[in-house]
């Protein structure tokens, strides 16, 4: 046992100045900052073991930018374990650019400045490096500054239900890549019995391939007067309501950061995304029902349902806050044992077959032969040269992970695994299906186990979908040999080698 010290920090990580919106597979050029991003630190630690959590409105976290906080965080704080560090991002659509200036991991790689000189700037963009160098110091100040205001205090937790991920994968009696005109390429088709975002009103229609998840788990800071001084809400679904916009957003995330804070105060809230690889904000069949809802329900029909599912989810996610909170606070924890154990598992790479190989080199000859744009506005060529790009990038991670297979047929990965008295937090990097978070939780010790996808690992990699079995029968985006570097045999390591290193510190 060990008396709980608590310390929380937040930064504002938004940029005025333009930089590319990763998320699709063309470039955005950001047109200023709808609300903030922000990056929060909790620090938690019982005088033996501690544990740093970091939360980021980013797409992913990669491009060496964990190993850049650590680094700064040291100089900072020579005494800190940095390696107790763990950084997850909530999938926003809409934040800023930190990967590399050069190599694939930047769509469009290398020529992006190339291609950016031509949009008509009062400003010039920021580069991959320069945003990840100012948004690396600000977390790193963040972890220092919860270090440094680490206090006593305690915890309380609990579950409640708010609905904000649907199943974003449509499945269909027959083999979608078996229809006439059918397109296959390297972004979004491939498709089989499975979709991403399918048609609904299809008469081939069969139904979702993963459910709805309305569980929310939520553990809540005090101070020893019992006064609230921070949250953190682990939701299973990706912050992507605001997919395809050209200004920086949280998401929903914003919104229920300010309905929370507008009832108890500015505090801290750090948001997780659980196991969402094939979950979505979006629901897709009852789309008319979900228009006549918000115009009725906030009285304006000149938005876009879009606008109006952002305030909807927070209400939902603050009501769950508010009714979990009223009960929870009745055990607020002071001394309990914190357990942090930091593994490196290695998981097997889905196989690239002789014929997958064959069919990506001759598609990228192809795509090497489609010129970049002559004509259009500078936004419509970037849109055109930056998806050639990404195409092609994507062709040739095929063939270069097929030519190394047998040489690297494990993929290793950090796992954070840590124990705060009954519940526990285990981390991945992947964007993971939710079957997987539900093989974990059911056989987890530990009353309650927080999932926590798209958590950053040392090096320039992080990042892709992690799909179950049934997602590789229905294939489609988000399960298709480009969006998988772990095969679903990788999936069930990863839960077999969490499952036992929770039973290792229970």
């Amino acid at each position: 046992m060990g008396n709980l010290k608590i310390g929380w920090a937040v930064r504002d990580v938004s940029t005025e100045k333009p930089v590319n919106i990763p998320g699709q597979f063309h470039m955005r050029i950001s047109k200023g900052i709808l609300d903030p991003v922000t990056v929060t630190a909790l620090l938690i630690e019982d005088g033996k073991d501690l544990v740093c959590m970091i939360s980021a409105d980013l797409v992913v976290i990669r491009s060496g930018l964990l190993d850049e906080v650590r680094a700064k965080a040291a100089k900072l704080l020579p005494e800190f374990p940095v390696e107790k560090i763990f950084m997850s991002a909530t999938h926003t659509h809409a934040g800023p650019n930190h990967y590399a200036d050069s190599g694939w991991s930047n769509t469009p790689g290398g020529i992006s400045t190339a291609m950016v000189k031509e949009v008509p700037m009062e400003i010039n963009i920021a580069s991959g490096d320069e945003y990840r160098d100012f948004l690396s110091t600000q977390t790193a100040e963040a972890v220092a500054e919860a270090y440094r205001k680490r206090a006593p205090g305690g915890i309380a937790y609990g579950y409640g239900f708010a609905t904000v991920a649907h199943s974003r994968r449509v499945t269909y009696f027959d083999d979608l890549s078996k229809r006439p005109g059918a397109v296959k390429n390297s972004t979004h088709a491939l498709s089989g019995h499975s979709a991403m975002y399918g048609k609904t009103d299809d008469p081939m229609f069969a139904g979702y391939e993963a459910g709805t998840e309305s569980f929310v788990n939520l553990l809540y800071t005090f101070d020893l007067e019992g006064k609230l001084t921070g949250a953190l809400i682990n939701v299973p679904c990706p912050s992507q309501n605001d997919e395809a916009i050209d200004r920086l957003s949280a998401s929903f995330w914003h919104d229920a950061r300010e309905l929370i804070r507008k009832k108890h105060g500015n505090i801290p809230i750090l948001a997780q995304c659980a196991a969402g690889g094939d979950l979505s904000p979006r629901q897709l069949h009852y789309k008319s029902a979900e228009v006549r809802r918000y115009q009725l329900k906030y009285g304006d029909a000149s938005k876009s349902p879009e606008d109006f599912r952002r305030r909807d989810i927070a209400e939902r996610i603050a009501s769950a806050f508010d009714e979990v909170l009223a009960w929870a606070k009745k055990d607020i924890l002071t001394e309990i044992p914190l357990t942090h154990k930091v593994e490196m598992v290695m998981l097997s790479k889905r196989l690239i077959t002789k014929d997958e190989y064959e069919a990506d080199k001759a598609m990228l000859a192809e795509l090497n032969k489609e010129e970049f744009a002559r004509t259009g506005t500078p936004e419509e060529k970037l849109r055109h040269d930056s998806t050639l790009v990404a195409g092609r990038n994507r062709c040739q991670r095929i063939i270069d992970r097929f030519e190394k297979l047998d040489a690297e047929p494990k993929l290793p990965m950090e796992m954070h695994v840590v124990r705060i008295g009954d519940i526990a937090f285990a981390t991945n990097r992947f964007e993971l299906y939710m079957d997987y978070m539900h093989r974990i939780q059911a056989r987890s010790p530990f009353t309650q186990t927080f999932i926590v996808q798209l958590t950053g690992v040392p090096g320039n990699d992080g990042g892709t979908y992690l799909a179950t079995e049934r997602g590789e029968y229905g294939r489609g985006y988000s399960a298709s040999r480009y969006c998988n570097i772990v095969s679903s045999k990788g999936g069930q390591e990863l839960v077999e080698e969490t499952v036992k290193i929770l039973k290792e510190i229970v």
